[in-house]
């Protein structure tokens, strides 16, 4: 998308918006297929919390692409979009049994993080196919509010307490059918993450009738330039070997799996704000925006970085402003950042906001969500509407006083 065309956009359906270009997804996708060709069964599980946008999963449905879920809202998206319930992963954390129970209703593969919900499922339905989440403590990711796999995580099962599982598993005559793991987001170390699966390995070694072995994914794409990214052609070479080894290690073809979110659609996505104020103070440039926190919360959260140009002036003298919203709170989106010079009315696009951009997005001072353009085969369609008052009203019920 160049900056004409953002601008256009912007003109047509207004700011804030988040636009999203299905090519660079479709490059994403192909480039990790490609990068692990040499294996036999591969499985590509969109993580749909990354961008939930039904649209951007039917997309995903003509990639052959399956979806990896973490709540039944996300499975009953999925069912809608036109993926096959077999298509789907269900690797939920700190859920009830219940949802665990109505989503394995729905024929979808069940992913368990706990022993005391694996035992209690087991108990009530051994025949169920299952999976089980591993913790491997090993941290892979560069941000510790991103990473799962280390020691405190609250996420999966200790890898220390196999023979736990081993118990449960010989007690309940349960169907274990896949081992699966997430170190978390932004690998970095191709070698640190090898180091993780040797460990799964190793742990797969004690199921006799498994399917499937899921690595997760977390892997890291660029923010800035200069900016490291995970080599997935690296990661796929040094896997690819290492995955059929163990495949005639075990006797039997298994598939290997992924669920990439951010990977696939972070460099998709724009989000497009207008700039209120230009605000001087004794030590700052202040760009104010119609947007903040609410709309994009990765830098308040995550101290993320977003690339930011001035698309309405992309050749200008540069100068160093801080980026903030509108928001009755601290919602700093970049602090002396070096823009090309920005005035009143002009528009900012935030670059690679695809991934828990969105999805993330709140109503936070009663402000309306915006709305998702999304641009596929040549075409622009509006894929979410910008919401109105009467959204912020819709499920409250207005008391009569009188």
């Amino acid at each position: 998308m160049n900056n004409k065309e953002l601008l256009q956009l912007t003109a047509t359906y207004g700011s804030p918006l988040y636009v999203y270009d299905t090519e660079e997804i479709i490059s994403q996708y192909n480039s990790i297929t490609k990068a692990f060709a040499n294996v036999k069964n591969v499985k590509i599980n969109y993580a749909v919390k990354a961008l939930s946008n039904i649209n951007i999963l039917k997309v995903f449905k003509q990639l052959k692409s399956g979806l990896d879920t973490v709540s039944i809202q996300e499975v009953k998206l999925g069912l809608l979009a036109g993926f096959d319930p077999k298509d789907i992963i269900f690797t939920p954390n700190g859920v009830s049994i219940e949802e665990i129970e109505e989503v394995a209703n729905l024929g979808v593969q069940i992913n368990i993080d706990n022993l005391s919900i694996l035992e209690l499922f087991g108990q009530k339905h051994p025949t169920i196919p299952v999976c089980i989440r591993i913790n491997p403590h090993v941290m892979a990711g560069g941000n510790s509010k991103i990473s799962v796999g280390h020691i405190d995580s609250k996420f999966g099962i200790s890898i220390h307490q196999v023979p736990h599982i081993q118990r449960v598993v010989e007690n309940t005559r349960m169907h274990i059918n896949g081992i699966h793991m997430h170190t978390g987001s932004d690998i970095l170390d191709i070698d640190t993450f090898i180091l993780a699966t040797e460990i799964l390995f190793n742990t797969a070694k004690h199921f006799n009738a498994l399917e499937f072995i899921d690595f997760g994914s977390g892997f890291k794409v660029p923010y800035k330039e200069g900016d490291i990214s995970t080599d997935i052609n690296q990661l796929g070479k040094q896997l690819s070997k290492r995955f059929n080894e163990f495949c005639k290690e075990y006797g039997k073809e298994l598939t290997i799996m992924f669920e990439p979110g951010k990977f696939l659609v972070s460099k998709s996505g724009s989000f497009l704000a207008k700039v209120n104020v230009i605000k001087q103070t004794t030590s700052t440039v202040f760009a104010s925006v119609d947007s903040g926190f609410n709309h994009l919360i990765r830098p308040m959260m995550y101290n993320s970085y977003h690339h930011i140009t001035n698309i309405s002036n992309p050749k200008g003298k540069e100068r160093y402003y801080s980026v903030v919203g509108y928001i009755c709170e601290t919602d700093t989106f970049a602090s002396n950042r070096r823009i090309s010079e920005i005035k009143e009315d002009d528009i900012l696009c935030f670059h690679n906001a695809g991934a828990y951009c969105f999805s993330m997005a709140s109503n936070y001072n009663s402000r309306y969500r915006p709305a998702e353009v999304m641009l596929h085969q040549g075409q622009e369609y509006l894929i979410r509407k910008r919401e109105t008052f009467d959204d912020i009203l819709k499920n409250q019920e207005i008391i009569d006083f009188s």
